[in-house]
């Protein structure tokens, strides 16, 4: 019987931070005991273009590299990219989108006709209220988690700690403790 792996594949725009937010939870994933990848997709190396990244994490040792067809979650961090066909492409209706987005689930859902579990988190507007910067990336890993208890929240603020302690300070990493509690909670969409 084959493993199981968690597969999460990120859309969105290059300089979004989603490929750091997929390096990131893999990071956080390892430092929890479980295995994890992470890797990034690009097109057009440039600002602004689209991208994808992606991540695996599983408890048994991750034998595949390739790129994730049939994710257990889809991230999208740019809700301009919904019209695109990749976005829903091989996401199952018992699976999960999770945009970065001041839409409501059921405007997501409209956008994209996919009929699974949709949930939005204005991401960037708490990002540049908590960290001053419109990188949404710990917003929506904390909204991630909340999801799909892949990487316990502790792991996370352990990690973010750890991370921006030496880098940044203790201002930058209170910063992302709140950016990352708020998606955790403030994260909305289907029951």
């Amino acid at each position: 019987m084959p493993e199981k792996y968690f597969e999460i594949r990120w859309h969105g725009r290059a300089g979004q931070g989603a490929k750091s937010a997929s390096q990131f939870l893999t990071e956080a994933a390892v430092e929890a005991g479980k295995y994890s990848t992470a890797f990034p997709e690009y097109g057009a190396e440039r600002s602004g273009a689209p991208m994808k990244a992606f991540n695996r994490i599983a408890d048994v040792p991750i034998r595949i590299r390739s790129g994730i067809e049939t994710p257990d979650v889809v991230v999208v961090f740019d809700d301009t990219m919904l019209g695109l066909p990749e976005i829903t492409s091989g996401l199952t209706e018992d699976k999960i989108m999770l945009v970065n987005t001041v839409m409501s689930p059921d405007e997501v859902r409209e956008k994209t006709g996919f009929k699974g579990k949709i949930y939005t988190i204005p991401a960037t507007d708490i990002a540049l209220e908590e960290i001053k910067r419109g990188i949404p990336n710990t917003v929506m890993i904390g909204a991630l988690v909340k999801l799909t208890n892949v990487v316990p929240l502790d792991a996370v603020k352990a990690k973010i700690k750890k991370t921006f302690e030496k880098k940044f300070g203790p201002e930058i990493v209170e910063a992302n403790m709140r950016a990352v509690e708020r998606g955790y909670q403030e994260v909305k969409g289907d029951a």
